[in-house]
């Protein structure tokens, strides 16, 4: 079991705006500080009293000139390599419309270089599938989308969707357990990397989009794109299963800032109130001797139940654009950072016994106990051995004979059937011996 809190990283958009007053420190100790200075104005002779410092704590900040394969080594390949040692990873970025979060997530599509998390995740984890010829390696995927509280599978094949209402609707289960199981959601396998990103470029084709005033190209849903993993040495019945999600979240936006009406606007409450949930869960997490945590309040923190507060090692990228018009999102959006990193998760390895080779092995010692118990009460079983009985049982004998270990035992379990078969093939074969002496 690993214990953490939730790793947090800022990332700071380019910009070539009037920028804020901002500073970053990676000399402390404890990690990175980001600082906000506005200064105070006085305004038709009244004391403006608002406060003038701003400062936040991350485990380190990326300033605007960032690569997106730094943005890779540092946060998403150590989650990476958890994933493939047995441990669920999730990695969700969080931040206002136009901020970055898709970009960092998905990437962008002018520049190879421009990748983001997602492809460069899948291109790493088949790399090290090719590395280790000791285990053998499966990978599914699914991609779900929520829009307006409702869930859409964007990896559905039968369906050719002009609408995202005509994608099939993904629906939340629970077990007895409290496990959340997604009904309708699909996992498409993935034999190498080519495949995989055809599957997340289907389903960024099928996202949706919608034009905002903030940003042209603005997603309107939260994504989650899941990898499950499962990892097994050759012949063995012990496997490791995991998965990793990569979140993009939907802009944190003031509506009154939006200029949105009519359906955007419909959109927007809906966003905003599932990021109210959202932080609802996490301020709830972050408060010792608390019994309750809402994570049924929306489908976004249902889905990531195990993220927050469970069974994962967890990180999260605060997204900031520090253009002064949008200081309030970018200060709501560490403040949002800094109770997320107080929450623990405990991440436990997910190993477990395949179920195929375990009802197997449960089926032959069901065989065995029937034997035993048919030899203690007497009641033997009247079916004839079969040819490849048989035939395995001659094997053994002449294996047991030819083996100079005198103290080698013949181990035939508890059928009678067996054993009589065995005692009739020793007696025939010194009655052989017998009659070739008795010729001589």
């Amino acid at each position: 079991m690993v214990k953490q809190t939730i790793q947090i990283f800022g990332r700071i958009k380019p910009t070539k705006k009037t920028l804020a007053v901002y500073s970053m420190d990676h000399q402390e100790e404890t990690g990175a500080s980001l600082e906000f200075v506005i200064p105070r104005d006085l305004v038709d002779g009244f004391i403006n009293n608002k406060r003038e410092c701003y400062k936040f704590r991350f485990q380190k900040v990326f300033d605007q000139h960032v690569k997106q394969d730094e943005i890779f080594e540092e946060i998403a390949k150590p989650v990476a390599e958890s994933v493939l040692s047995g441990y669920n990873g999730t990695i969700f970025a969080y931040g206002q419309t136009g901020s970055g979060k898709t970009f960092t997530i998905t990437g962008g599509a002018e520049r190879y270089s421009d990748r983001g998390i997602i492809p460069r995740t899948l291109s790493y984890l088949y790399e090290r599938f090719s590395q280790d010829s000791s285990m053998m390696y499966s990978t599914h995927i699914s991609y779900l989308e929520i829009y307006n509280e409702v869930g859409y599978d964007l990896l559905d094949s039968r369906h050719e969707a002009s609408r995202l209402e005509d994608l099939p609707k993904v629906m939340i289960m629970e077990d007895p357990e409290q496990n959340i199981h997604l009904k309708n959601l699909s996992l498409q396998q993935s034999a190498n990397e080519e495949e995989a990103l055809n599957l997340l470029f289907l389903g960024d084709t099928n996202r949706m989009i919608a034009e905002t005033p903030m940003n042209q190209a603005s997603t309107r849903s939260h994504c989650v794109f899941t990898i499950h993993l499962c990892r097994r040495e050759p012949g063995s019945a012990t496997l490791r299963r995991s998965k990793l999600h990569l979140v993009d979240l939907a802009g944190s936006d003031r509506v009154s800032k939006t200029g949105l009406d009519g359906m955007l606007l419909t959109e927007a409450k809906y966003i905003n109130l599932s990021l109210h949930y959202l932080e609802q869960v996490i301020i709830a997490l972050s408060e010792k001797n608390r019994s309750h945590i809402p994570y049924r309040n929306s489908m976004l923190t249902s889905v990531l139940r195990d993220s927050l507060g469970g069974n994962c090692m967890t990180t999260m990228i605060a997204t900031i654009a520090v253009d002064k018009r949008n200081l309030d999102e970018s200060i709501s959006t560490c403040r949002f950072a800094q109770r997320v990193a107080l929450i623990k998760n405990e991440a436990v390895l997910n190993e477990e016994l395949d179920p195929a080779l375990l009802i197997a092995r449960l089926k032959r010692e069901i065989l065995s106990l029937r034997e035993e118990l048919a030899m203690v009460t007497g009641d033997q079983r009247d079916e004839q051995l079969t040819a490849e009985e048989i035939q395995r049982l001659d094997e053994v004998v002449n294996v047991f004979l030819n083996d100079p270990d005198p103290d080698v035992t013949l181990s035939l379990g508890p059928d009678m059937r067996k054993i009589q078969h065995c005692f009739f093939l020793l007696k025939s074969m010194i009655l052989d011996k017998k009659r070739d002496k008795a010729r001589l």
